[in-house]
């Protein structure tokens, strides 16, 4: 493909992706979840909130994309802000799991065409590059198995004596891919994994172990233990069952 056409074709895309972008936005503020700001109060759970960087390059990423990857930890509850494209995590001898959606984040720059500077060496002028906003797709490193240890999100473990030990060795008899951290309760069917904020995010200790047995049993309900109906959404009858 010609370098003009594929760059012509990057410009068209640009007013859309800037919608796109600014549609999520307004979206996460009219649900009353401001992207940028966390949402929870304790010094423990606020390290999802560092600066997004690339767990492979380890540059940092700038603009826009700091809301954009800031929102995604905060809608999807992951425990780092370490991010890869699919290659990368490839190239680091590790792969992205199966069923997981990346995020887009966006890379604007400017070129001269070949075209444009032989116009400007032939008039006298001075060229005039051309602006172009490219998409990518990154995942992250929660996202992600096989990882080098050093580039592997790891939540910081809980204060010594937050958990309560048969607590702690009745979650681990499960067998359950039982995370901690980010800022929301949840269990994933989809990828079978259940996710908890840190212990010292709450007022009490008693409800981090209500929480995590809470979703532990939804956990139970997967089509490969008892095989409940986890298809219902928020207020369906199937999901005020479960």
């Amino acid at each position: 493909m010609p370098r003009n056409t594929a760059s012509a074709r990057s410009g068209n895309d640009r007013p859309g992706l800037y919608t796109e972008i600014t549609d999520k936005i307004i979206a996460e503020l009219e649900a009353g979840r401001i992207p940028w700001v966390q949402p929870w109060g304790t010094a423990a759970a606020k390290a999802p909130l560092a600066m997004p960087e690339n767990a492979s390059t380890h540059r940092r990423y700038s603009g826009i994309n700091i809301l954009i990857l800031w929102g995604a930890v905060i809608e999807h509850g992951f425990t780092g802000q370490s991010w890869l494209t699919f290659r990368q995590a490839l190239g680091l001898g590790g792969n992205v799991r199966n069923g997981e959606h990346g995020t887009t984040i966006v890379y604007a720059d400017r070129f001269v065409p070949d075209d444009e500077r032989n116009r400007a060496r032939e008039s006298g002028h001075e060229a005039q590059p051309v602006p172009f906003l490219k998409r990518f797709t990154v995942f992250n490193a929660d996202q992600c198995e096989n990882l080098p240890e050093d580039v592997a999100a790891v939540a910081p473990p809980p204060l010594p004596g937050m958990i309560e030990p048969q607590a702690e060795a009745l979650i681990r008899a499960t067998g359950a891919d039982f995370r901690i951290g980010g800022s929301r309760a949840f269990y994933s069917p989809a990828s079978d994994f259940v996710q908890v904020p840190p212990p010292a995010a709450y007022f009490e200790p008693i409800n981090w172990h209500r929480t995590a047995f809470h979703e532990l049993g939804h956990w139970s309900g997967h089509s490969s233990r008892l095989g409940r109906d986890m298809t219902g959404c928020f207020g369906s009858k199937s999901y005020a069952r479960e």
